[in-house]
């Protein structure tokens, strides 16, 4: 997976779901359903990268005591 372009979160996750179906159905050799589910493994690691990185650029607009609107981080709010 390292040779292919870096893979959006939707595409991540497409493929992540056609693993899980392959897995589920159980009629794969056991070499394959290894390989899957090691590369599911680093697409689970990837999209929680990608779900980080959009948490750390949401930012959340709070109205302070006199009315203003503050800026503040996601998980700040």
């Amino acid at each position: 997976m390292s040779e292919k372009k870096a893979l959006t979160f939707e595409e991540a996750l497409a493929r992540l779901e056609e693993i899980v179906r392959e897995l589920e159905n159980g009629a794969a050799p056991l070499d394959r359903s290894l390989a899957m589910f090691e590369e599911g493994v680093a697409l689970v690691k990837l999209c929680g990268n990608h779900l980080d990185e959009a948490e750390r650029r949401i930012a959340v607009l709070t109205k302070t005591e006199n009315g203003n609107y503050e800026e503040k981080p996601f998980g700040d709010a």
